[in-house]
Order: C-alpha cells, then sequence, then structure tokens
C-alpha cells in the first residue's frame, strides 16, 4: 500500500479489467445505514464526540426499510457503520435474520481521504471485526463514507483489498463537488491486474460524453421518479447490466429534528421530498427486482 501518486494514472487501466456483467434484471438494493446527524454535510455543525448527545432514530427508521423490503420480496445490502452496530446490535440481527447482506460503511463516518494508509487500514479492519462479531456474518463488502475515493486516494482501494474485504462500492463515476471520478468505468471492475478484488460502483446513466447519477440518494429525492425509472431500465435494456441503487434510512423520515446553521445547498440537498421517499422507494421496489450484491456477484 503507497500513498505516493503513481507516475501511470490506474484509471486509464481499468476499462481493460472490467468484470463479467451479470444477467440484467438482477439488480443491487444498498442501503447507508448512518443516523441523520452523522451525515457529512453536518459535519462542521456536529461533533462525533456529541452524537450520542442527539435523538437517535436510525433503529426505527432501518426498521422501517426492512418492512419495505419485506413487502417487497427484495433483499439488500446494508452498508453499516461500526458505531450504529456496536449501539444496535440487535438491529444488525434483525437485518441478518431477513436474509439480508451486513458491509461496512466504516466507524464512524470518516472519509476515506481524511485518513493516511495506516488510520484508514485500522479503521477498515475494525470495522470489520466489529461487525462480523454482532452479525455472525462473514464481511465482504465496504463502500467509503461520501464515496470518497478519488484520484487523490486512489492507494485506499489497495487498504480496502489489505483489509480482507472482497468488494468496495466507493467510486462515483461522476462529477461532484465532494466526490467522484468521471473517467472510471460504470460497471463493476477490478482495480488490480492480479487479483478478484471488485469495486462495484452506484450506477450511472450515459448521455452524451456525461454520465448522469441515476443510482439513488439525494437525486432519487430531488428529481423525478419516472426519470430516475427510466434511466435505470435503459440501463438494462441497452447495456444488459445490473444497477447498483442506494439510499440513508433518514431519507424516509421527514420528522427528524432540523439543523440549524446550515447553508441553503445543503439544507436543499438533505431535506428536499423526504416526505415523498417512503413511496418512492415503494414504486422503484415494485418496478425493479433486487437483491444484495452477493446474490449478483459470486465472492470466494
Amino acid at each position: 500500500m503507497n500513498a505516493a501518486t503513481p507516475t501511470r494514472d490506474p484509471v486509464s487501466d481499468w476499462a481493460n479489467r472490467l468484470a463479467p456483467s451479470p444477467l440484467a434484471g438482477r439488480n443491487m438494493m444498498t442501503v447507508d445505514v448512518e443516523d441523520y446527524f452523522q451525515v457529512e454535510a453536518f459535519a462542521s455543525r456536529i461533533d462525533r464526540e456529541d452524537w450520542s448527545r442527539h435523538s437517535c432514530r436510525v433503529e426505527r427508521n432501518t426498521d422501517t426499510v426492512l418492512e419495505l423490503f419485506d413487502r417487497a420480496g427484495a433483499k439488500a445490502t446494508f452498508f453499516t457503520l461500526g458505531w450504529v452496530a456496536g449501539r444496535y446490535p440487535k438491529l444488525i440481527q434483525r437485518i441478518v435474520a431477513q436474509g439480508h447482506e451486513i458491509a461496512s460503511h466504516g466507524m464512524a463516518h470518516y472519509r476515506a481521504d481524511a485518513f493516511g494508509p495506516d488510520r484508514l487500514l485500522a479503521d477498515l479492519k475494525d470495522s470489520r471485526a466489529l461487525l462480523e462479531d454482532v452479525s455472525g456474518q462473514k464481511v465482504k463488502g465496504y463502500r467509503a463514507a461520501s464515496f470518497s475515493v478519488t484520484r487523490k486516494n486512489l492507494w485506499a482501494l489497495e487498504a480496502i483489498a489489505e483489509a480482507g474485504y472482497k468488494y468496495s462500492s466507493s467510486i462515483y463515476p461522476v462529477r461532484h463537488d465532494l466526490y467522484g471520478i468521471p473517467q472510471a468505468p460504470r460497471f463493476a471492475f477490478h482495480p488490480f491486474a492480479a487479483s478478484d478484488f471488485l469495486e462495484i460502483p452506484v450506477t450511472s446513466f450515459r448521455l452524451g460524453k456525461v454520465n448522469l447519477p441515476c443510482g439513488g440518494g439525494g437525486y432519487f429525492r430531488l428529481l423525478p421518479y419516472w426519470w430516475s425509472a427510466y434511466q435505470l431500465r435503459q440501463i438494462g435494456r441497452r447495456e444488459n447490466a445490473p444497477c447498483m441503487f442506494y439510499f440513508h434510512p433518514w431519507e424516509i423520515d421527514p420528522e427528524q429534528p432540523a439543523i440549524s446553521g446550515i447553508s441553503l445547498k445543503t439544507r436543499v440537498r438533505h431535506y428536499t421530498n423526504l416526505a415523498r421517499m417512503k413511496d418512492r422507494l415503494r414504486r422503484v421496489l415494485r418496478d425493479f427486482a433486487w437483491t444484495r450484491v452477493d446474490a449478483v456477484y459470486s465472492f470466494a
């Protein structure tokens, strides 16, 4: 693992290492299990030391998500914070009991680029060990907070593999002010030539020369449902590829406490259409077939 800038841009090689695409129709539903006060947008307003002082809503919201999945017959992968698992172990056990996959979202929602190699490796190992202990399930996947594997810290992929994970979903191949590698492959690829380790990006839609986000999150709340559904259908039909979708439990909770002193941009991104999100999830669960990541890709 080397944090130094490589002489050759490895992103240029990734297109030659695409994983064989499973059949379209087996899309991946994922949930980033964190509470409303733990999001990156509020990091400047809420210290991690103060997290325990806030009213936690992650357990009740995740239980609601589990009910939605159960009614739709959908399975999912839950990228879970170690902080959440340590405080709500029975929630993690309920997720597993209902047939879902547990994966890591790190210990405390630190961005991957906030650490050097040694600290990131420790966080990766600590969160994986905790989640495996609580869930009784082997943890194969990891998603960096805020998709924070970018060109500036590509070495983080080596750390994720070294920590024992089989796959990552930490790169979003779009342009964004907080993350993104627009030149990265849009579908699963092997970052390293001599390794089975996979990077599985959240789904984006190719329009001309631009990748548009269409894999859930804030875009799914902000934009009309028909547009998201159209993009997901086109990817299955035109590219015969599975889609990777994600959201957070707090996105179905319009009654969450409001955080003061935030910018207009943050307010729009975080709070828009929270009251509509549950119905939109019901629709996307009805209109598409969803399962867990490790049911689409095989990991030894």
